[in-house]
């Protein structure tokens, strides 16, 4: 080995362009971070070929003197910092300082720039002097040839339509985080955005199109030292990949673990494992309680409290994702049908029904099974379903009245925008499931069954039984051996009395056995009790009475998420009369 020696700076910045510039997509990430700094308020983008041949961001901010050029592209400068106490309390999207001298060490850079109250405007190419130059405000820069000095990397560029996709990506990150600032982005001479200053909800709407607004919910929590707002979409909208989650701290896009973590949690009980949620989160904070300058590239962060902001940000997604189905119902995706409400107070009326009298809470579907062969209560058992309390006599409850069954599936409801399509057996499961939580929250409400069941188990089975007793306890299940391959059950959940007690247990028993002991209770937990309401939901074919049916739907309207199923099927769906009446082709 030869003796060591100070690399040359020319190499110095080549290497660090290695963490910084990675491809065309980090130039941009860097220009268009310095013009937020900048205070710009308009920033323009052009590509071209996919920003390898060429990438220039116009802004109208604060300029640059002319003695400030040549300090922008020299290492390590920056007017963002100047002491440890301001690198503990970034409040800057751009502060190492190094990124221009980066890129100004593979690219052909050049900076024109005029400072507000400047007789005109100033260009530097290079490593050269400043010259005077023609610019109205604000600063130009321009690169070119990325990677021209070093072919070895720019072998690694993909195709110019690709590395325009990913240059896409970043422009809309940046565009989400500061909806008040207009962008426009070309390439090759073509204009694919044009994005004027405008309110949060209209920026992501033009960024992530219109059915993502009309599937998402607001998120908004303010605990003062923290802030959490934007959008989730509902689990009906889950995505096959992971492209619509944005997240934001201070305005800086991140991909933390710790907050996607967080973020999933929220979903845990409406999402399919295999989908992943859509959302546009952000997350403000003191500047001093987060620490940004972690990795080259600004995109991952660390927490001083790590704990308490995965909590936060979880619990309010999680409340934005369960509102009342008295709100949901409220604002149709159709607009509301005057004929529809117009002849809504008359119907329940017509069917006999007592709008005026408080409704029966709970219809228990297990023990109307013997009330009818086939499981249906007698149509007219059961007190009279009436309009939920808290909505106006002639709104009548958000879900309405059933009013038939079809195929021993759906059940149809008319409310006053005009019908309502529920899966029985997804709601029941959702409906079952938010009340096991809540029972278990204490001593589990039992049955204790007459005759004890005797259930033939494998050995396998049987041991994982008694391997988890105590579980199966808390569950609600009292258990017993009544041979090598026999279990007996003494008790089970009063919520599924009337379940299927072998189809359960065998089924509990699975899931136990694919967890380690110490993670069933913490972590398998709601898992436990979504297959428990699975199987304790009313099933297809089961014919129910009108009195079980109207239980059902206030039952929906009271529970917590009943919007989707425990694995994110959608539980009911709104038809406007509109709606219907294109279908129709009436009015044509």
């Amino acid at each position: 080995m030869s003796s060591i020696q100070l690399l040359p700076d020319l190499l110095i910045s080549q290497i660090a362009a290695g963490e910084v510039v990675e491809r065309p997509a980090s130039v941009l990430k860097e220009l268009l971070e310095n013009s937020l700094d900048a205070g710009s308020r308009d920033i323009r983008v052009q590509l071209e070929g996919g920003g390898v041949k060429r990438l220039r961001v116009a802004d109208d901010g604060c300029g640059m003197a002319p003695k400030d050029l040549p300090m922008a592209l020299a290492r390590h400068a920056t007017s963002k910092i100047a002491s440890l106490d301001d690198l503990e309390a970034v409040a800057t999207m751009g502060f190492r300082g190094e990124a221009l001298a980066s890129i100004a060490s593979v690219a052909r850079v050049s900076i024109t720039s005029r400072e507000a109250g400047g007789s005109h405007a100033w260009r530097i190419d290079g490593n050269g002097e400043p010259e005077p130059a023609a610019l109205d405000g604000g600063t130009v820069v321009d690169v070119a040839d990325l990677y021209y000095n070093t072919p070895a990397r720019r072998k690694f560029l993909r195709t110019e339509q690709t590395e325009y996709g990913h240059c896409d990506d970043v422009f809309r990150r940046i565009a989400l985080s500061v909806p008040q600032v207009a962008f426009q982005l070309q390439h090759n001479g073509r204009l694919t955005q044009r994005l004027p200053g405008a309110d949060m909800a209209t920026r992501v709407r033009a960024l992530l199109g219109d059915e993502f607004m009309q599937h998402a919910r607001p998120v908004e929590a303010d605990a003062g030292q923290i802030r959490v707002s934007g959008f989730a979409a509902v689990p009906a909208f889950s995505r096959a990949g992971r492209d619509s989650q944005y997240c934001f701290v201070n305005g800086r896009f991140v991909r933390d673990r710790l907050l996607a973590h967080a973020l999933r949690e929220a979903y845990a009980d409406v999402l399919h494992g295999a989908r992943h949620p859509a959302y546009v989160v952000f997350i403000d904070l003191d500047p001093r309680a987060v620490d940004v300058n972690v990795h080259p590239a600004k995109t991952e962060v660390r927490f001083r409290d790590s704990r308490g902001v995965h909590q936060f940000v979880f619990h309010a997604v999680e409340r934005a994702l369960a509102p009342s189905i008295q709100m949901a119902a409220a604002v149709p995706d159709a607009p509301r049908d005057e004929r529809a409400a117009a002849a809504w107070p008359a119907w329940p009326v017509q069917q006999g029904m007592n709008v005026e009298q408080p409704l029966a809470r709970y219809f228990d579907f297990v023990r109307q099974d013997a009330a009818l062969p086939g499981g249906g209560a007698a149509p007219g058992d059961g007190p009279a379903p009436a309009a939920h309390p808290e909505m106006a006599a002639d709104a009548g409850p958000p879900l309405g009245f059933a009013i038939a069954q079809l195929h021993g599936v759906y059940v149809l409801a008319q409310n006053s925008a005009g019908l309502v399509l529920v899966d029985m057996h997804a709601a029941h499961e959702r409906i079952l499931y938010e009340q096991l939580k809540k029972l278990l929250e204490g001593a589990p409400a039992v049955q204790r069954l007459l005759i004890p069941a005797v259930l033939s188990m494998s050995a396998r089975e049987v041991a994982t039984a008694f391997e988890y007793a105590d579980v199966l306890e808390n569950l609600g299940f009292d258990i017993g051996q009544a041979g090598p391959t026999e279990l007996t059950v003494r008790t089970v959940p009063v919520l599924l009395a009337r379940a299927d007690t072998g189809a359960l247990l065998r089924a509990l028993l699975e899931e136990l056995r694919e967890a380690p002991a110490s993670q069933v209770v913490e972590r398998r937990r709601n898992e436990l009790l979504s297959t428990m309401a699975c199987h304790g939901a009313v099933r297809a074919n089961r014919l129910l009475a009108l009195p079980e049916m109207n239980a059902l739907l206030r039952d929906m309207e009271a529970c917590e998420r009943a919007d989707q199923c425990n694995h994110g099927r959608p539980t009911w769906v709104q038809m406007s009369m509109s709606e219907l009446d294109r279908l129709f082709m009436r009015g044509r």
